[in-house]
């Protein structure tokens, strides 16, 4: 279907990344859109094509309704009145994967979950360029979609959020993955996590394969009936695990033993696993996706091994932006000592109380910080310190840790209260572990 947006009165919501990729989007079709931001001095401002109106500092709601189509970036939510009112009066809101949806015929990879997609995506993108494919990899993961349109491509990988599903209707997936849904953005979503879960499950819409995770109890809810399961014995895909080792099946074949790859944590097993489902769906030979899954390393910020100094380890989880996904680095960590967690920042209001039952049988000691730091103390008074900063629970751990401890950041929150992402949290995480151990 050809989509044509001559004549249309077209406004983009957020200046950022992925705003100032749909205004490039809509000049190279010969269209001016208009474009608003919330914030009064939006940082990529500068990038913005000039002679576009713009507005900055609210939702200008005339310029809101008196448009035909709108498109939103995935950090404004889509349940704000004004937007709810817009599409009420029949305007049409959608946002950049829809659009690059609108456009494209190469088959599409999608990866979605609560926990994983940027690990998942990035080891198929290197499975599929180790198979010889011109495979770009873009979305949540940093590089708006509408860039790689520009691209000799053979197809595309796409991670999406659940901000980003919001507003997709036309995606046409080769391939669709949930790898995982437990409870983040709930204060986001009006209707808390079923309107959560109910977002990520839309991915399968219109898709060709659905690959899902057995632990979900999605299988009744996907009305695709091209499925494969991982994630528990009787799944498709499944991990048999060993003592020093685990190892990849699919079905009764065994396919890779994760000794013999430099991947560290079961979590990261978990994503190697998908990654081998994904890979045999597209038929990738499957020795170049063994090949490139031997030689993966851990991406920066997710579980990644800092330092191993005096006996102690220092890991950097920073990416962890929710309870389950530091419940899943407790669970990846094998410690001879005390286990000296940094917990704190944004919680989003999600139920932190699934920790309790590991913070009561584990050595371990938490420090709490940030924005919700007070109220996470609560969770185990006994085992809890809060600390206002990063900075000072580190000078703290300094001081205390001993032989054989391990030092997690996995924060299980959001940065925005602290930092301007989870990147400069792990950075700052990854700094003062430098200066501690020189």
């Amino acid at each position: 279907m050809s989509y044509s947006y001559f004549g249309k009165k077209i406004l983009i919501l957020g200046i950022g990344l992925t705003g100032i990729s749909c205004v490039n989007f809509f000049l190279k079709k010969g269209i001016k859109p208009k474009i608003i931001d919330e914030s009064r001095h939006p940082i990529h401002f500068f990038k913005l094509p000039k002679n576009i109106k713009y507005h900055l500092g609210s939702l200008e709601h005339k310029w809101i309704l008196e448009s035909d189509l709108i498109i939103i970036s995935p950090g404004i939510s889509s349940f704000k009145p004004i937007l709810v009112q817009a599409r009420l009066l029949g305007i049409e809101i959608i946002n950049d994967i829809e659009l690059f949806a609108r456009e494209v015929n190469l088959p599409i990879i999608s990866i979605t979950g609560t926990n994983g997609k940027s690990t998942v995506a990035t080891m198929v993108e290197k499975i599929a360029k180790n198979a010889g494919y011109k495979a770009f990899l873009g979305g949540n993961i940093g590089t708006p979609v509408l860039k790689l349109l520009y691209k000799k491509a053979d197809l595309y990988i796409v991670e999406l959020s659940s901000f980003q599903l919001e507003n997709v209707f036309t995606l046409k997936s080769k391939i669709a993955i949930v790898l995982n849904i437990s409870e983040d953005h709930i204060n986001r979503y009006p209707n808390g996590f079923q309107q959560y879960k109910k977002i990520k499950l839309s991915i399968y819409n219109q898709a060709k394969i659905c690959i899902f995770n057995s632990k979900d109890n999605v299988k009744n809810l996907i009305k695709n009936k091209n499925k494969i399961s991982f994630g528990t014995k009787k799944s498709d895909y499944h991990i048999y695990d060993k003592k020093k080792c685990s190892i990849l099946y699919y079905k009764n074949e065994k396919i890779l033993n994760t000794c013999k790859t430099l991947l560290y944590g079961r979590h990261n097993y978990d994503n190697a696993l998908v990654s081998l489902a994904i890979s045999d769906a597209m038929k990738f030979p499957r020795n170049c996706a063994i090949d490139a899954l031997k030689n993966f390393l851990n991406l920066p910020h997710r579980f990644q091994i800092i330092k191993k100094d005096k006996g102690i380890d220092w890991i950097n989880d920073s990416k962890s932006t929710n309870v389950n996904s530091t419940k899943i680095a407790l669970e990846s960590l094998n410690t001879k000592g005390k286990i000296r967690l940094l917990l704190g920042g944004d919680s989003k209001s999600a139920n932190f109380n699934i920790l309790k039952i590991y913070f009561r049988k584990l050595n371990i000691k938490i420090y709490c910080f940030g924005k919700d730091g007070i109220k996470l103390l609560k969770i185990c008074k006994e085992k809890s310190t809060y600390i206002e900063t990063l900075e000072q629970a580190m000078i703290l751990i300094s001081k205390e840790a001993k032989l054989g401890d391990s030092v997690l950041l996995s924060p299980g929150c959001s940065s925005l209260d602290q930092f301007s992402n989870f990147e400069e949290r792990g950075n700052l995480f990854i700094k003062l572990t430098k200066e501690i151990n020189s």
